[in-house]
């Protein structure tokens, strides 16, 4: 089984979420913005095959949020700003991290354990996928392991939600507007063509609008995303049956915080 360091870029909350506007202010969409990184980086963290996440932002209530947490690192960002600059960065940072270390228990006294050093894929995910299980994520990288690159489109087709590297493998992502066909047209892997069964609802739900926050919320969306929509005044800007994570054994990892801190701001993936 293929180990994986996951990269999810978190930028400013200055403005985010734009698209949510008129029907929610600025205070219920940066709320939302929070609600949904945190409750992405969970779900990343419960995936088996994750090893490390890198959440790169300069958002000091992220930085805040997660610095106690062992298996997440905060990559402030570095020389230009922007989402394709940030994603760089933080394949860069996680390709240059210590390899995985697994102990192999040896077979007796004669046989004694020893420690085995194990390349990783790299993948990027964007923060705003508030109904991604940890097992969504699991299944879409199992299938990515069978190919040296790969990405998931969005729910509408055009964007992308993951972007996957083998170890070894140059990886240059192609996030920005239209980058499903950007990504097929460098030589990703359509991992939804060719593996549709492993690629769930919830790993393509990403949420700029209103219409998308509902479809996130029939989903099943995560504990901070919940919290986040229940403050909504007007109750039916969104229909909010479904707001759990039934399905996900942790749903809030041990260690992980337990107010919506996070923020991501997505920029036609």
């Amino acid at each position: 089984m293929t180990a994986w360091h996951v990269v999810i870029p978190v930028k400013s909350l200055t403005g985010a979420k734009t698209r949510l506007a008129p029907e929610l202010d600025p205070g219920q969409r940066a709320a939302l913005a929070r609600a949904f990184a945190l409750d992405t980086i969970d779900a990343a963290r419960a995936a088996r095959t994750v090893r490390r996440v890198y959440v790169v932002t300069d958002e000091h209530a992220i930085e805040t949020a997660l610095r106690t947490l062992p298996d997440v690192d905060v990559v402030p960002e570095s020389g230009p700003r922007g989402l394709a600059a940030a994603i760089e960065h933080g394949i860069r940072t996680a390709r240059t991290a210590d390899p995985v270390s697994t102990v192999v228990a040896g077979a007796g006294a004669a046989t004694p354990a020893t420690t085995v050093h194990t390349e990783v894929g790299t993948a990027v995910l964007l923060g705003d996928l508030p109904a991604m299980r940890g097992e969504d994520l699991d299944t879409a990288l199992e299938v990515a392991a069978r190919h040296p690159l790969g990405f998931v489109a969005d729910a509408e087709g055009t964007g992308t939600t993951l972007a996957t590297a083998a170890p070894g493998t140059g990886f240059a992502a192609h996030f920005g507007a239209d980058s499903a066909a950007r990504h097929r047209a460098a030589g990703f892997a359509d991992l939804l063509a060719l593996h549709p069964d492993a690629i769930r609802p919830g790993m393509r739900r990403d949420v700029d609008t209103v219409a998308e926050l509902r479809d996130a919320v029939a989903l099943g969306v995560g504990p901070r995303t919940t919290i986040a929509v229940r403050s909504i005044v007007d109750r039916s800007v969104v229909d909010r049956s479904g707001t759990r994570h039934p399905s996900d054994p942790s749903t809030a990892p041990q260690g992980a915080a337990t107010a919506p801190d996070g923020a991501d701001r997505k920029a036609a993936s």
